[in-house]
């Protein structure tokens, strides 16, 4: 009985200097610039682009062909004929059966993907570093001389059906494909799901036709990153990829995004919850904004410390999981917030989402809360380039929008040179209600009348 006191006593002098030593934790320090390792970049007389970046203590190499081609390549009539033309990628070249590419880029400790963006596709596998040039050499293969059998186009179409059927039953890609189609118009950029009848209606000869047209070396840019024999990969990159047709050029196809006030609702009767799409064109990565406007978003909508998150998920509760994000193309960006909000608050949560903008552009946000933001970015940036695959993708950006590697190297000092002031300029100078397109899918009989207060521009 005496003893329970006795161990209170201890225990309450035990917490003191904890939390004293909570109290005296020393501040974050100020993170460090990123540096590239010494990097090898070369062109062959075709116009395929290559560079070669050593990597980690891990005997592995990453392999990434990047061609500028994708959704940007298709006609209105050729929806997601890309993503089809990537899947039958992996079926084979004109002297592997699928099964065979498949098993041999297991055997060097690998596999082998192919993804398909608005921009660019890429074909990836990651192996071991010794057997880097043989996967370079498979790449290669895959890229200049892929079966596309017409004997897996009607199983691989059933898959995309499939995949179209289950996103368009979900409410975030249909308010999706609405946003874009609103900004974009008829823009590939605003193409986001082909109809069930083009997707049926694609042949054999237009996934041919399609590869054909738009793979080339002009077009591709390989990059290898990580442990590997400089000059055996080198030899094999030479070897593989000199006899590759050089192909055209990157198209160049700049859009003319919305920039007037626009609202969409789409109904989907019942729901308990409204998800809202709402964003705008703003400047892109070869603006001297953009890291700014980065830092900006950060801090407005894009953490999870953010204010809009803060508002509406962590005082207001009408959300779980809000975010807001810059999505660039080439030569074209825009600012976007989404949030899947409870029903009866649709209204009340643009209201908030708008006020912490108007809060942004009234009044810059302290030096302490900035810090904050600018740390969160740096230590993200550090996260992604701290890999293999990393490596590859920061390149693959700075390349895609001709900022070169100093884009990537001042990168953190960038982030942290970033003032209060220029938050506020920024958010007053692309963040304009006045300028968005709206789109909500919810239940229209609740909350058509929440929004008649966004039909038209704000002053």
């Amino acid at each position: 009985m005496r003893s329970l006191p006795l161990t209170l006593a201890l225990a309450a002098g035990a917490v003191a200097p904890l939390a004293a030593q909570r109290a005296l934790a020393p501040s974050p320090g100020t993170p460090k610039s990123f540096h590239l390792a010494a990097a090898r970049s070369f062109a062959l007389p075709n116009g395929l682009e290559v560079t070669l970046v050593p990597f980690g203590t891990i005997p592995k190499a990453h392999v990434r062909l990047v061609l500028r081609s994708g959704n940007i390549n298709e006609k209105a009539s050729e929806v997601w004929l890309a993503d089809l033309t990537g899947a039958m990628l992996s079926e084979g070249t004109t002297t592997r059966s699928a099964a065979q590419l498949a098993e041999d880029f297991a055997g060097m400790g690998g596999e082998f993907a192919v993804n398909v963006g608005l921009d660019v596709t890429s074909l990836v596998t990651e192996v071991l570093g010794e057997r880097a040039p043989e996967a370079i050499r498979l790449v290669a293969e895959v890229a200049q001389r892929p079966a596309l059998p017409a004997s897996e186009l009607a199983r691989l179409k059933a898959d995309q059906l499939r995949d179209l059927s289950i996103q368009k039953s979900q409410p975030q890609p249909v308010a999706q494909e609405a946003f874009a189609r609103t900004l974009y118009g008829n823009h590939p950029y605003g193409r986001i799901f082909p109809t069930e009848a083009q997707l049926q209606g694609y042949t054999i000869e237009q996934v041919r036709g399609f590869w054909s047209a738009n793979a080339g070396a002009a077009r591709s840019h390989l990059y290898v990153t990580g442990v590997f024999d400089q000059k055996a990969v080198e030899q094999a990159i030479r070897d593989a990829f000199q006899g590759w047709k050089r192909g055209p050029a990157p198209l160049q196809l700049p859009p003319a995004p919305s920039t007037k006030r626009t609202l969409v609702l789409l109904d989907r009767p019942k729901a308990p919850q409204s998800t809202i799409y709402m964003g705008l064109p703003v400047a892109n990565p070869t603006s001297k904004d953009w890291i700014g406007l980065r830092v900006t978003d950060a801090l407005l909508g894009g953490s999870f410390g953010s204010r809009i998150t803060s508002n509406i998920r962590e005082q207001k509760g009408y959300t779980y999981s809000p975010y807001s994000f810059v999505a660039p193309h080439v030569k074209d960006a825009y600012w976007n917030e989404v949030a899947d909000v409870t029903t009866e608050h649709t209204g009340e949560s643009i209201t908030e989402i708008l006020h912490e903008i108007e809060r942004l552009q009234k009044e810059a946000p302290s030096s302490a809360e900035l810090r904050g933001i600018q740390n969160y970015l740096s230590g993200i940036f550090t996260i992604q380039n701290s890999s293999r695959a990393g490596i590859a993708s920061q390149l693959q950006f700075a390349n895609l929008h001709g900022l070169g590697t100093g884009y990537l190297t001042s990168y953190v000092d960038n982030v942290m040179k970033v003032t209060p002031g220029e938050v506020q300029t920024l958010a007053q100078r692309y963040i304009d209600p006045s300028r968005m397109t709206i789109v909500v899918v919810g239940d229209k009989a609740t909350v058509e009348e929440q929004l008649r207060p966004f039909q038209a521009a704000v002053p």
